[in-house]
C-alpha cells in the first residue's frame, strides 16, 4: 500500500507541471483515483494518502465498496469528506441505487437519463451534480452525445429537471498510444466547454455551476491538463495494473 501514496505523489508532481506548463495552477485541478477493480483497502490507502474524490463504473461495485470503505477510515482520528463520482455508463434502472451517495454522475447522456436522475434525486430530497458525457470521435462502442447535440441536452436539463444541476462536460478520448494523437479532441472538447460555459453564463444560468471539464485518464491525463482539464480520472497511475492487486 506504500506504493499507491509514491503513485499518488508522483501524479500530483505531474499535475503540477502539466498545469504550469498551460498556466494555471495545480490547486485548479481535481485528481479522482478510479477505484474500479481496486479492493476497499486500496481505496483507503489513496483516501489515506490525501485524495478524496474516488471513481467508480459500476453501481454494484460502488455500492459495495462505498460502506465498505467508510468502515476503514471511520477509526482514523479525523474523518475525510470522501467524495463519490460515478464514471462510468450508468443504466437508468440503476440510478436508485446511488442517488442518496454519490457527488458527481459524469456519464449523463440522454434526456431519459435525465430525467430518472431527477426523479431519484427529488425523492432523496436533494439536487444531483452532472456532467454530460461527449463522445468527441464518434465511437461506436463508447457511450455519449456527439458534441453538437451537447447544448440542446444542457438547455433540456436545465429547463425541466430541476433536481437535477448541470456542471460541466466529460468525455473519454480515442484509444493512442501517443496522447499527442487525440490532442485535437481534447482541444475540441475544451472548446465547446468554454462555448457552452460562456453561454449559460450570459444566460443567467449560474445555477448550472457549469465550471468541471472531466477529461484524460492515466495514459494521457498531462495532455488533458494542458488542454483545459479540471478533473483527471487516474487509475492504473495511482494503483498499479489491476492484475498486480
Amino acid at each position: 500500500m506504500d506504493n499507491i501514496a509514491n503513485h499518488i505523489a508522483q501524479v500530483r508532481a505531474n499535475i503540477a507541471a502539466a498545469a504550469l506548463r498551460s498556466g494555471r495552477r495545480a490547486e485548479e485541478i481535481t485528481l479522482i483515483a478510479v477505484t474500479k477493480t481496486r479492493t476497499p483497502q486500496a481505496a483507503a490507502a489513496a483516501v489515506r494518502a490525501g485524495v478524496f474524490d474516488l471513481g467508480e463504473n459500476r453501481v454494484q461495485e460502488f455500492t459495495e465498496k462505498y460502506g465498505e470503505l467508510q468502515h476503514l477510515v471511520d477509526a482514523d482520528k479525523e474523518k475525510p469528506n470522501i467524495k463519490w463520482h460515478l464514471i462510468g455508463h450508468l443504466q437508468r434502472n440503476k440510478v436508485k441505487y446511488i442517488a442518496d451517495k454519490v457527488s458527481l454522475i459524469h456519464s449523463a447522456d440522454s434526456y431519459k437519463l435525465a430525467g430518472e436522475i431527477d426523479t431519484r434525486a427529488k425523492a432523496a430530497n436533494r439536487r444531483i451534480d452532472v456532467l454530460i458525457q461527449l463522445n468527441p470521435a464518434g465511437e461506436a462502442q463508447k457511450s455519449g452525445v456527439p458534441p453538437s447535440e451537447a447544448e440542446p441536452l444542457i438547455r433540456a436539463a436545465v429547463n425541466d429537471f430541476p433536481h437535477v444541476r448541470v456542471c460541466g462536460l466529460m468525455a473519454v478520448m480515442p484509444a493512442a498510444d501517443d496522447p499527442e494523437e487525440v490532442r485535437m479532441y481534447f482541444r475540441e472538447v475544451r472548446g465547446l466547454y468554454e462555448r457552452l460555459r460562456s453561454q449559460y453564463a450570459a444566460a443567467g444560468g449560474a445555477d448550472t455551476a457549469f465550471r468541471h471539464l472531466s477529461m484524460g485518464m492515466t495514459h494521457d491525463y498531462e495532455v488533458a491538463i494542458e488542454e483545459g482539464a479540471t478533473m483527471v480520472r487516474v487509475g492504473t497511475g495511482i494503483f498499479g495494473p489491476a492484475e498486480s492487486q
